[in-house]
């Protein structure tokens, strides 16, 4: 673990619980900023084991053994703050929210293995079986929709189940991008009604072209090969989370840690950039 990621982290939950929720009634041991900042941490360096980080905060005083927390009594307080750790990562996007180039893709977030997809009891149904194109593989579970600058900071993501195509939540989630932006995504998001209606908006849609489909300028050939890179990038960050293999017992759980992994994330790609 390190210092330059967790202090950063603290302090931003510290000013924003101390501004949106204000002085608790009672005296808590483990204060929301410190509990969301575990959370943050076990996305970060643990794969969102949320024992383990606790642990280990503790242990290296980052959190006083004195008001340490249970497991089950963290886990409580946890998804009791569920909405504010919702509301500190959208503040953290709209702050990332600026610029003229943006890179769109998908990565799964199975709930479990498609051989169990039967006795599955977070998610049933055919709309939650989904397949990777990239790994040529089937899936259960969500699909994680990520928009991020050049940079690799994430602005907007939406959470779908894995059957749906990339292109369901095209209009949603780009529905608070600065005019005149453009938007580059692989061959997936070819849909030429999608690209007009974006156009008529004052967003430029550029997915790689199919091998039968006429191809865009020069300029942006360019442009593609430069910032597909960076969402490649950053699916392999969200990888090493433990996106595609997050354990939770129930769907609310499950969107903590996809939240979690998105704020250290964030906070990652502020850090090396």
């Amino acid at each position: 673990m390190d210092d330059d990621f967790i202090i950063p982290v603290f302090v931003v939950f510290a000013e924003l619980s101390d501004t949106f929720l204000g002085t608790p009634k009672y005296c808590p041991k483990m204060e929301a900023a410190e509990i969301m900042t575990v959370a943050v941490v076990a996305a970060r360096y643990f794969n969102n084991n949320l024992e383990r980080a606790l642990l280990v905060m503790c242990q290296t005083g980052h959190i006083p053994a004195r008001r340490c927390l249970s497991v089950s009594r963290f886990n409580r307080q946890l998804h009791r703050y569920a909405d504010f750790l919702e509301f500190c990562l959208q503040t953290l996007l709209e702050l990332t929210m600026s610029g003229e180039a943006f890179i769109i893709d998908s990565i799964p977030a199975p709930v479990c293995r498609r051989a169990r997809a039967r006795r599955c009891r977070k998610v049933r149904g055919r709309d939650f079986c989904g397949y990777c194109a990239a790994k040529k593989e089937k899936f259960f579970g969500w699909r994680l929709h990520l928009i991020c600058n050049p940079a690799g900071l994430p602005v907007a993501f939406e959470l779908l189940p894995g059957a749906y195509h990339d292109l369901t939540p095209i209009y949603e989630i780009t529905a608070d991008l600065p005019q005149g932006a453009s938007l580059y995504g692989d061959k997936g998001y070819n849909y030429v009604e999608g690209e007009a209606f974006l156009a008529a908006e004052g967003l430029r849609l550029i997915p790689i072209r199919k091998k039968n489909m006429q191809r865009h300028d020069w300029a942006d050939e360019f442009d593609l090969r430069l910032y597909r890179k960076g969402i490649e990038t950053v699916n392999s960050q969200l990888e090493s989370m433990g996106i595609e293999r997050l354990r939770a017992r129930t769907n609310a759980g499950f969107d903590l840690k996809i939240h979690a992994s998105l704020i250290a994330l964030w906070h990652t790609q502020v850090t090396v950039n």
